[in-house]
């Protein structure tokens, strides 16, 4: 199996990396190396495939984009960390389920190094701090690979996400990892949580 390949893109526009996304799965052959792009994003609202218009409430001057991945409308913005991981799932034996398991619990083990008590939500895909959704997930899979990925906030403004219902729900709190005394490094947390991704997207991982 070919070893994994982790690229950090820096600040990019969102749609420009989403046809990135659907053209390398589907240049893939048996043999393509999986991928983890880490990179942020300028200020826009992405529609899931589920997505509902009444959940996109005030979205102003920010761009909404309609993208492929599952669930509903979210907001990417300068100081969240994005991750889109490009794996063959048939080639590592993953189902969609496991891998969804793997990346919450990824972010987890991330927070819980800098003191903070996170946990997933097996009715709502993500990950939360008493209640407050720090990180979201959605993905794509196609040929049975997957592309799209997770968010983690980290240092943002956290104001876009009161102009929809966050992931289709209304009243939803969103947390950051500053404003919980983590770091508000993006370079410093994104190395963390590539370490835990790591260890985590290994087949040989207990998850």
């Amino acid at each position: 199996m070919p070893p994994l390949i982790v690229r950090h893109l820096g600040r990019r526009d969102y749609a420009e990396v989403f046809e990135e996304q659907r053209a390398f799965t589907d240049g893939r052959g048996p043999d393509t190396a999986d991928e983890l792009w880490f990179l942020e994003h300028d200020p826009v609202f992405t529609q899931g495939q589920a997505g509902k218009a009444e959940h996109l409430l005030m979205p102003g001057a920010i761009p909404v984009v309609q993208s492929d991945r599952g669930g509903q409308v979210t907001y990417h913005g300068p100081g969240q960390i994005v991750v889109y991981l490009l794996m063959d799932l048939r080639r590592l034996g993953y189902s969609i389920r496991s891998l969804v398991t793997r990346i919450e619990q990824s972010l987890v083990d991330t927070l819980a190094g800098y003191g903070i008590a996170a946990a997933a939500d097996p009715q709502a895909p993500g990950v939360y701090v008493d209640g407050a959704k720090i990180a979201s997930l959605g993905l794509r899979v196609r040929q049975g690979c997957s592309y799209h990925g997770l968010s983690l906030n980290v240092d943002m403004d956290l104001e876009p996400f009161s102009r929809i219902n966050p992931c289709g729900y209304q009243g939803l709190r969103m947390a950051q990892l500053r404003e919980l005394g983590g770091p508000a490094d993006l370079s410093v947390v994104a190395a963390e949580l590539e370490k835990h991704l790591r260890l985590r997207l290994s087949p040989h991982s207990g998850v």
